[in-house]
């Protein structure tokens, strides 16, 4: 599966040629329901031994347009991760203090901690592609911005983040059915915005730019992975597979005990 979803450094991912609901070899929904849930167990397990560990830390980055699902995602896959070790930031539109400063000041600042599991639902990735789609900066700025986050994750991984790039791949088609369920139910039309049909009307432009940024900055220290994501069990089933793929590669270890504890005795 993995090797399925992973761009090489140097390649384009063709997100026009990618099946947007393609199952990626899972047979049912019912066989990823439970293949998610003992990928959940593991991640907890290792999870656990990374916090302890305290030596390296992993940032999942969650891309993809507006109904991609990056929210459910996050809940299926991190529901028992003990959140002592792990934490979500969402990057909305900048304040002023952020603004203040360059555009990748707030992105470093959450960046996680040794120990832990940082998702990131939107990104850095956001001042290339929306900026160039929505034509918020001219070109001259937004495309020096790939070489600039290349070497900003460089910096990540030398330190000891292993990041975990991922962009969830919606089709036209599935993007406008959950832009009409958000309507329809009560519960999700708060998550709905007018804005929200610019947005569709622009989902090849916003393709483009993710095609673009995406071959810019799949690297040998941060690749990036095309999770098709019109299925939400084939979708979480393929980030969790990828992140326990990740931990297990690192191998995090508890730290040895104090010595002479074994022989402690209380009365």
């Amino acid at each position: 599966m993995i090797d399925r979803i992973r761009i090489e450094p140097g390649k384009r991912p063709k997100l026009a040629e990618r099946d947007p609901g393609d199952t990626l070899g899972l047979e049912s929904k019912e066989q990823a329901k439970e293949h998610l849930a003992e990928l959940v167990a593991r991640l907890e397990r290792l999870q656990r031994r990374l916090f302890a560990e305290a030596r390296r830390g992993v940032l999942l980055v969650l891309q993809g347009l507006d109904a991609s699902g990056k929210d459910g995602v996050i809940r299926a896959v991190f529901e028992g991760v003990n959140p002592q070790g792990c934490h979500v930031t969402s990057f909305k539109a900048p304040t002023s203090t952020e603004l203040a400063h360059d555009y990748l000041w707030r992105v470093h600042a959450a960046c996680p901690a040794r120990g832990e599991i940082g998702i990131f639902n939107r990104s850095h990735y956001e001042d290339v592609v929306a900026v160039r789609v929505l034509e918020l900066a001219p070109k001259e700025i937004w495309s020096r911005r790939p070489a600039q986050i290349r070497e900003f994750e460089r910096l990540l991984s030398d330190e000891g983040t292993t990041l975990v790039k991922v962009f969830l791949h919606v089709s036209k088609e599935e993007q406008a059915e959950r832009f009409r369920e958000r309507i329809a139910n009560p519960e999700k039309r708060w998550k709905f915005r007018k804005a929200d049909l610019d947005v569709h009307a622009r989902y090849d432009g916003y393709l483009a730019a993710y095609e673009d940024v995406i071959a810019d900055t799949s690297t040998e220290w941060a690749p990036w992975h095309v999770v098709p994501a019109d299925r939400n069990w084939v979708k979480a089933t393929a980030v969790a597979t990828l992140l326990v793929h990740i931990l297990e590669r690192l191998d995090p270890q508890f730290p040895p005990a104090e010595a002479g504890i074994e022989s402690l005795r209380f009365e």
